[in-house]
């Protein structure tokens, strides 16, 4: 007998497909013609699904109750993502673009993302209670990186393609694409020195000293140039034997075109399992991989990376809605909402954008991308705030709970935790809200005062039909015209030289083969389409 099986896998598969499909019908409205984020949708939509609306999603229930669990599904969804979007966004930049525009891409790094993690950790610092400044300092790296998922949809679509030009749209992608993976020395420096130095001097033995080494030789050395090179060496060795199976007919388009994705797949795995850094690895895989820019052209016209784009940031958005703490910005013990407001406005305002601005003023920056001020405002403020802070957030409580005395975790560690929770969480969801509906909100901003003012204008010539109008004179309008029409051609004559000859369409009769103004007259005839001489003036 036939029975409803209500499962999680059942409703979960019906939510997220039945939520595409009625999104795939309306995308091209929202997107192209009221630009709305796709991410800021999904998040609604993961609001509306979870168990603080309908409760149709339960993520607590797929990780058996446990928040541990829990966090360690979002940390593995945010790694398969990350990854996927970083060797996509390496394979779209052209070839070489990493060596030839190293310059800017050091300022945006250096000095960029150095001033990001300061002035977080600053306002952080001053808005939380009771936090001291190392703390501080390890939650601002969470939210240092810009998110390259969200960056996607600002360097993409109709808006992008008028208003960002191409060469700021690389840059844009580069830099966050390679800031995401760089985020680790900033998080482990603040990390490591809670660790062995503590508060109050409750660190591990060791201090300072096994904190640099630490720092140096695992995050520097195994960490980052680990992933460089394993990077670099896998995405070039998958692109030549990418190359050759074609060149002898090995492969077939399908394959073909799913290549750099089940590359990135690949390399998530495979740092997985050695534990280095698969985000940077990823993203410089992915440059390798393009580095003759064959592979680019080659799926330049092909539509498969951008679906499998959108459906992972519909997916992974939908998830942060319905597994965000919203609860825990109202009731906590670390911060009030109040603050916490205060925090997020501070953070989206001076977070970015004076050290983007500061870099495309002053005369020695090589910045060449960023021309206009304007530009300058966009790329400073346009630094969101997403998937990557999620992804740092839970790498951090992983290495929070293992900071122990006599087994348990030590208190100035589980107090963090807390404030890791709320305070990057809350700043993620700040970004996705308040960069999503930018576009929206400051295109609605330009043409709403026009739209009124011309409203306005009409309202007040229809409100009295009585009131007489202005009359209409023929004889003035027709000087009028005259002289205007009179002047360009003045104008154009003497720019031009010696005047053209004039011709006639027709047959009619000209009395004189020479105007007033001395250009000869010539007729065409219209049936034949011949020219016909002059006609000799009458006595």
């Amino acid at each position: 007998m036939p029975t409803l099986a209500l499962s999680n896998f059942n409703i979960v598969l019906a939510v997220l497909g039945a939520f595409i499909n009625l999104f795939g019908l309306v995308s091209y409205l929202f997107k192209e013609q009221f630009y709305l984020s796709e991410a800021l949708i999904s998040l609604l939509a993961g609001i509306v699904f979870s168990p603080h609306a309908t409760d149709f999603i339960k993520p607590l229930e797929y990780a058996y109750g446990s928040q541990e669990k829990l966090g360690a599904i979002t940390l593995y969804f945010t790694r398969l993502v990350l990854g996927v979007q970083l060797v996509l966004a390496g394979v779209q930049l052209p070839s070489k673009y990493l060596l030839i525009e190293w310059k800017s891409l050091a300022l945006l790094l250096g000095p960029g993302m150095t001033f990001m993690w300061l002035s977080s950790s600053l306002l952080i610092w001053g808005l939380v209670p009771n936090l001291n400044f190392l703390h501080a300092l390890a939650v601002g790296a969470c939210v240092t990186p810009t998110d390259p998922v969200l960056s996607n949809s600002i360097v993409k679509g109709k808006f992008a393609d008028k208003n960002i030009p191409k060469d700021l749209q690389k840059i844009i992608i580069a830099e966050s694409g390679a800031n995401d993976g760089l985020g680790y020395p900033f998080l482990f420096f603040a990390l490591y020195l809670i660790k062995y130095v503590g508060s109050g001097g409750a660190g591990q033995p060791g201090g300072v000293r096994l904190a640099m080494r630490d720092w140096f030789g695992e995050t520097w050395g195994y960490t980052i140039l680990l992933s460089v090179v394993y990077g670099a060496t896998v995405g070039w060795i998958a692109k030549e034997l990418l190359q050759r199976a074609q060149e002898r007919k090995f492969v077939d388009r399908e394959s073909f075109l799913v290549f750099a994705i089940t590359l990135a797949l690949f390399i998530v795995g495979t740092c997985g399992m050695i534990g280095t850094d698969d985000v940077l690895a990823c993203f410089i895989a992915g440059n390798a991989f393009t580095i003759d820019d064959w592979f680019r052209l080659e799926t330049l016209d092909d539509s498969l990376q951008p679906t499998i784009d959108m459906l992972l940031n519909l997916s992974i958005f939908m998830w942060f809605g319905a597994v965000c703490p919203w609860g825990s910005f109202l009731r906590n013990d670390v911060i009030p909402i109040y603050r916490l407001t205060v925090l997020g406005i501070l953070i989206l305002l001076f977070r970015r954008l004076p050290i983007v601005f500061a870099l495309h003023t002053f005369h020695w920056s090589k910045l060449w991308q960023i021309e206009q001020k304007q530009q300058a405002l966009f790329v400073g403020f346009f630094g969101p705030i997403g998937v990557s802070a999620v992804f740092y957030l839970y790498v951090s409580l992983e290495f929070l709970r293992q900071i122990t005395v006599d087994g348990v975790i030590r208190a100035d560690a589980e107090r963090l935790e807390e404030v890791f929770i709320v305070v990057i969480w809350f700043l993620a969801i700040c970004s996705i809200v308040v960069h999503g509906l930018s576009v929206p909100l400051g295109k609605l901003g330009y043409h709403l005062p026009r739209t009124v003012s011309s409203a306005i204008a009409s309202r007040s010539i229809s409100e009295d039909p009585d009131e007489p109008r202005p009359p209409f004179r023929i004889r003035e309008q027709i000087q009028n015209r005259a002289q205007l029409n009179h002047r360009p051609r003045d104008n154009l004559r003497t720019r031009a030289g010696p005047p053209r000859p004039v011709f006639r369409i027709g047959g009619s009769i000209i009395q004189s083969a020479t105007s007033e103004n001395g250009v000869e007259l010539q007729t065409i005839d219209a049936a034949t389409q011949h020219r016909v001489a002059p006609i000799e003036p009458q006595s």
